[in-house]
């Protein structure tokens, strides 16, 4: 991010000097983004060929991701010390003994300034709680300080990482439910770990899950799903198949897309990817969904119905059935749903953004904390996280080239209006609550996308007059060719109004906010528990529901040391929530307003009107909640960070 423009403005309404100035200000930004098509992870996909500095994350960024590696190096050392004493050893090998004596260093380090309670009138946590350390009275950091403290934040982040790679305890022991749950030594195991998965859970996370932008509703069979009517009237008592879709009231996830994917390996074991049908149903005067049946495949002559089991020769079967169904729903999460749908695309919206939009733009000054740290944080997902030898390859079904490509047809893939909230709630024939009543992803993002679309055409309508100056707007419309063009987003407007505008503006904020928390928390929550949902099942998919044991549902799970890197992983990107949604800030030092315009932040303007609605939502959310049978917290706006910085 830069500097905030104080006085934003249109290009036709400057003076030729203004005009000349805004010119030479976006050559050397398109300088500065550059775009590529080559980076190695993801080979097709326009993103920024180099990291800009100013992209870089804030000290109060660092210090947050300090707090949870330190919480990361600590559970692995609880492990370590619970397997040290179980082999009556008594004390941590040397290098555990190392080890501890740097976290330490860093936790005292982190101490004082994870103890700081901020005045009253907020600004940036860390960089008061440092200020008050280096003697308080000072009322500014000098810049030279700040570099300071941030080349100290990232050596404590370095050894952190590696302490996290040199403390991870080996395998041992036959894989059981509790050995998985025992890898949260020091955090509280998820709720989830205790079920793993129940039916009411497994089908509650179609609608309420890590990946709840899949379901559809469906008013036929699908041709190559092999389920009966006689099947369906077996699992839902008092209702045929014929009536339920007659009403509306089926509902399918399909995912065949992961058909792309081919086969994995790590450390010589064989990975399997996986590629279901499942149905889901609500029942008759119901008002949440049940699971109906799955198909482990897209060939019905190869892959045979499973339905939930009364009979417990058939338990085991089905519960393989649903595992099979979650990792295929934490493939479809990762590479479509969060990574493409999200990351990447924010961030070619963002490079053709800087390429051809004035920093004194009314639509860059909005939407360039939304742009905030995506760029770094890709960066480094490109690099190591969707990387050969990275976690996604060793916990992935799919070879990594394999992953990397289906990754980059999701996001080109991508239309952009089509999956704007509404069209898109549409598009999948889940809008309507009389046929879908228990739906909190739904519900609760058109509550916030509502908010967003408000504030964006708010604040628009101070800079355009009218659909005219939208339609005179030369930088806008350089940008508009920019993502249809050079970007490669796919279904983004032609836009000659303000309501166009508007659309477009609110879905580039939705999805880099409230989206990507949607995706992103329930990793933490969810996800962290590597059974509940993971990326391969390691064992050859069962050819027949009945005749399975739990030794053959308990072989489909990965190796605990992967359970562990996921655990790590997962609770790092799902515990950091930096800047809420309506909370403006610049991220150069010293971390102040963003918005400068009186127009905008003054009383009874666009902002105030927008923070006002957003704790309208909170308070409709929150009540909700309480009535929800399973609280969904991840579309609060206090807990959505207003960018993709994780």
């Amino acid at each position: 991010m830069s500097l905030p423009p104080t006085n934003p403005s249109l290009p036709q309404n400057d003076t030729p000097e203004q005009k000349a100035a805004r010119a030479a200000q976006i050559v050397q930004a398109r300088d500065t983004y550059a775009w590529t098509i080559t980076i190695p992870s993801l080979p097709g996909v326009p993103l920024a060929s180099t990291l800009p500095d100013s992209n870089k994350p804030t000290l109060d960024w660092l210090v947050l991701l300090v707090g949870i590696g330190v919480q990361l190096v600590r559970n692995q050392l609880a492990i370590n010390k619970s397997a040290s004493e179980a082999q009556a050893l008594g004390v941590l090998p040397a290098a555990l003994d190392e080890a501890v004596v740097k976290l330490v260093a860093i936790e005292t380090w982190l101490a004082p300034i994870s103890a700081y309670t901020p005045p009253v009138h907020g600004g940036s946590v860390i960089i008061q709680a440092l200020e008050k350390l280096a003697g308080g009275i000072v009322k500014d950091l000098q810049l030279g300080e700040i570099g300071t403290k941030i080349a100290e934040t990232e050596a404590h982040i370095a050894t952190l990482l590696d302490l996290i790679g040199k403390t991870a305890p080996a395998a041992s022991g036959p894989v059981t439910m509790d050995e998985y749950r025992k890898l949260f030594a020091t955090f509280a195991v998820p709720g989830i770990a205790y079920e793993c998965v129940s039916d009411e859970v497994f089908a509650h996370l179609r609608v309420a899950g890590p990946n709840p932008m899949l379901i559809k509703g469906i008013d036929a069979i699908p041709a190559n799903f092999g389920v009966t009517a006689e099947q369906y009237a077996g699992v839902v008592a008092g209702d045929t198949l014929s009536a339920a879709l007659a009403a509306g009231r089926l509902f399918l996830c399909d995912y065949a897309v992961l058909e792309i994917l081919e086969p994995g390996t790590w450390q010589g074991n064989a990975k399997y990817p996986v590629h279901p049908i499942a149905l889901f149903a609500i029942p008759p005067q119901g008002d949440a969904l049940v699971p109906v049946a799955i198909q482990c495949g897209q060939d019905p002559t190869q892959y045979p119905v499973f339905t939930p089991a009364p009979v417990a020769g058939n338990r085991w079967g089905w519960e393989m059935a649903k595992s099979i169904v979650q990792v295929a729903d934490g493939n479809w999460h990762e590479l479509l749903a969060h990574l493409a749908h999200t990351h990447l695309l924010i961030e070619s919206v963002a490079v053709a953004a800087h390429r051809t939009l004035a920093d004194v733009h009314p639509v860059w000054a909005l939407l360039l904390p939304h742009f905030e740290g995506t760029l770094f944080i890709n960066d480094a997902a490109a690099t190591s996280l969707i990387a050969p030898n990275g976690p996604i390859d060793h916990i992935f079904a799919g070879t990594i080239k394999s992953t990397q490509v289906l990754a980059v047809q999701a996001r080109l893939g991508f239309d952009f209006t089509e999956r704007m909230p509404p069209n898109d709630f549409t598009r999948r024939g889940v809008a309507d609550p009389g046929t879908l009543p228990t739906y909190p992803y739904r519900d609760d993002a058109l509550r916030v996308w509502q908010a967003i679309r408000g504030w964006a055409a708010d604040y628009l309508a101070v800079y355009y007059a009218d659909d005219a100056a939208v339609a005179a707007d030369t930088e806008l419309a350089a940008w508009v060719a920019s993502v249809q063009g050079e970007a490669k987003v796919t279904g983004f407007p032609s836009i000659a109004t303000r309501d166009q505008l508007a659309d477009a503006c609110a879905m580039i904020m939705f999805t880099a906010s409230a989206q990507h928390a949607a995706v992103n928390f329930p990793q933490r929550d969810v996800m962290s528990f590597a059974p509940a949902i993971s990326g391969a099942i390691w064992a050859p998919l069962p050819s027949q529901q009945a005749g399975q044991d739990k030794t053959g549902w308990l072989s489909q799970f990965l190796p605990l040391p992967l359970a562990l890197e996921q655990l790590n992983v997962l609770m790092l990107l799902g515990s950091i929530h930096y800047r809420p949604l309506g909370d403006y800030q610049s991220n150069t030092y010293p971390y102040g307003p963003w918005f400068q315009d009186p127009a905008v932040t003054g009383a009874g303007g666009p902002l105030p009107r927008f923070q006002a609605v957003l704790k309208q939502v909170e308070a409709e959310i929150v009540a909700a909640n309480a009535n929800r049978l399973f609280p969904y917290p991840y579309l609060q706006p206090s807990l959505i960070p207003t960018s993709i910085n994780i």
